[in-house]
């Protein structure tokens, strides 16, 4: 419902291929460490976006979007739904193509937000599902 298959296809070929992943860490133990390494595995930059600012996968980690100090394609949420939709307007702030809140992270007002400024979203989907189905 929120993500047809023509917004996952243009996220995951026509966005860019620098995806901020918000909430990835050094915890192998958790999802967002291994659908990194999955958008590694086809071609995204995985830039990571945590309190701690971790070098995970080879990348530098930051502490906030707002901290990278270079052009972000596609912000990757891995936080709470409580949490969510500041991390939205943070990604419309510094001038993301797109959000993609993962599954189970749901808040329908910051994807209507989202969408309203402009930017592609998807909502309680995981790309490293989806992508690999795209050929």
């Amino acid at each position: 419902m929120y993500g047809d298959r023509e917004t996952v296809r243009t996220i995951l070929t026509e966005s860019g291929d620098t995806w901020a992943v918000v909430g990835l860490s050094s915890n192998r133990s958790r999802a967002a460490y291994r659908v990194a390494e999955v958008l590694q595995h086809f071609g995204k930059r995985v830039v990571p976006v945590h309190p701690k600012a971790e070098t995970v996968h080879g990348e530098q980690g930051y502490a906030s979007l707002a901290d990278i100090p270079f052009p972000v394609d596609v912000v990757d949420v891995f936080v709470n739904s409580d949490l969510a939709g500041p991390v939205a307007d943070e990604a419309v702030a510094v001038g993301a193509k797109a959000v993609w809140f993962q599954l189970g992270v749901i808040d329908e007002e910051a994807y209507d937000r989202t969408r309203a400024a402009g930017l592609a979203m998807v909502m309680d989907k995981c790309p490293a599902i989806e992508i690999p189905h795209l050929g």
